[in-house]
């Protein structure tokens, strides 16, 4: 057979493979960034992605709705409904998320309510520690301290 195809017959058709699915970055990426930012082609891989797991479909409108609450401060009237939701999701990441933040409710309905945030300190703090870090404990206290007053 392979002779006969050397001589000038056509090749048997061959089934087209399937499209490889996405990467997983661009797939979270798709489901995590604010639908405004994404492009004509990513917006109609991101709905082909939903359409294939419906699970992606609750996963996406739980991450977009707290997203929504955080960068709006609206956390004292949305939180509760949405850990329900989330909890009742059935998915197993966002359920464990939402049970972390039900444990220490009251740090996180203030961090999703009050517009401060401990950024600047937090900065200071691993300005501080990354010296101390990069030594791995071979120096003491006075090369520390040399080297956070010069930096």
């Amino acid at each position: 057979m392979l002779a006969a195809w050397k001589q000038g017959q056509q090749r048997p058709d061959r089934p087209v493979p399937p499209p490889a699915p996405p990467a997983v970055r661009a797939a979270v990426g798709w489901l995590t960034r604010h639908p405004a930012g994404l492009t004509l082609d990513e917006e109609l891989q991101r709905k082909t992605l939903l359409a294939h797991c419906p699970e992606l479909e609750t996963m996406a409108e739980l991450v977009r709705s707290f997203a929504e609450m955080f960068s709006e401060l609206e956390g004292e009237r949305l939180l509760p409904e949405w850990i329900t939701q989330a909890m009742t999701s059935g998915l197993r990441g966002i359920n464990t998320f939402a049970n972390g933040l039900n444990s220490d409710y009251d740090a996180v309905e203030a961090g999703l309510t009050t517009p401060w945030n401990s950024g600047h300190v937090e900065g200071a703090v691993n300005r501080i520690k990354m010296p101390k870090r990069q030594m791995f404990g071979r120096a003491g206290f006075p090369l520390l301290r040399k080297g956070v007053l010069l930096a």
